[in-house]
């Protein structure tokens, strides 16, 4: 089944910059979705995603558990034709396109403007985004590996705060017995290691870089620091790759509310400084 539009599918490592690109896109008329979380993801895809990383067992911190999936060929092509047949064409999809879109196309493939969505575990499905959209087209975006590990552990740190709610639960010590504590006692252990963190931004940059080989035109990669450099440049040529109708004033206005001094944020920090020099031979082969 082919799609008038074919999907923008957005991948790249958690906390290198894709929210803010796809924020500027969907300005410039980039459809990425009616109900979206705090990190402009498609609560639809999203789940969809996570559903795939179950199945083999994966986690965004731990995703190279999905190729077990990838690579059955007979549970890759059960996964194809549910989300095929039971999800992209049922009322599901108003989720993602909202109601009146959804009257309008009854199906995800029938949209007819530009739309696509981002999400890092994109990195690690696309296989099987690709079996569904195979003229979809790809935008990897990529930060320093240095300024993600760090980000990852900043975030972390701030998730295993203890808010009120948190702090009269563990007060309490009789909630414990007739409610036990539900999910993780904090997001991701691994990233709390800035070594570890540039691990498995490692993975994620592989598999990227895989996919944008295979793909050629049909893929665009970009380094955050460049876009950051040269917003206006790296935008335009960003909505080309879209298929958005953008005129040059509403790139130019979108392209100005960048923040040029995110880039290489490491290098205010002598802890991160020393890493980078560490591991400097690890960056290099990722073209830092």
């Amino acid at each position: 089944m082919s799609c008038p539009y074919p999907p923008i599918i957005v991948v790249g490592m958690h906390r290198s910059g894709t929210t803010m690109i796809c924020r500027l896109l969907e300005d410039l008329g980039l459809f990425v979705g009616n109900r979206k979380d705090d990190n402009h993801e498609a609560r639809f895809f999203h789940n969809i995603n996570l559903r795939l990383f179950s199945q083999g067992g994966a986690r965004w911190d731990n995703p190279s558990a999905v190729h077990y999936l990838i690579k059955d060929r007979e549970a890759r092509a059960l996964a194809v034709d549910y989300i095929r047949r039971y999800l992209l064409t049922s009322p599901r999809t108003a989720s993602f396109l909202g109601w009146t879109r959804y009257l309008k196309y009854r199906s995800i493939f029938h949209i007819d403007i530009p739309w696509g969505w981002k999400s890092p575990l994109n990195t690690f499905t696309l296989p099987i985004w690709l079996d569904l959209f195979p003229n979809a087209k790809v935008i990897h975006i990529y930060r320093h590996g240095v300024d993600v590990a760090n980000s990852l552990r900043v975030r972390g740190r701030k998730d295993m705060r203890q808010n009120w709610v948190r702090k009269l639960y563990y007060k309490l010590r009789p909630l414990h017995w007739v409610w036990p504590k539900q999910g993780e006692f904090m997001d991701s252990v691994r990233c709390h290691s800035l070594d570890d963190g540039l691990s498995l931004w490692e993975e994620y940059m592989a598999e990227a870089r895989m996919h944008v080989e295979e793909l050629g035109e049909r893929a665009l990669e970009l380094r955050y620091e460049d876009f950051l450099a040269e917003p206006l440049p790296a935008l335009s040529k960003l909505a080309q790759f879209c298929g958005l109708p953008a005129n040059p004033s509403a790139v130019q206005q979108a392209a100005g509310r960048v923040k040029l001094e995110r880039a290489f944020a490491y290098r205010k920090n002598p802890e991160l400084r020393q890493l980078a020099d560490r591991e400097a031979q690890r960056l290099a082969a990722q073209h830092y």
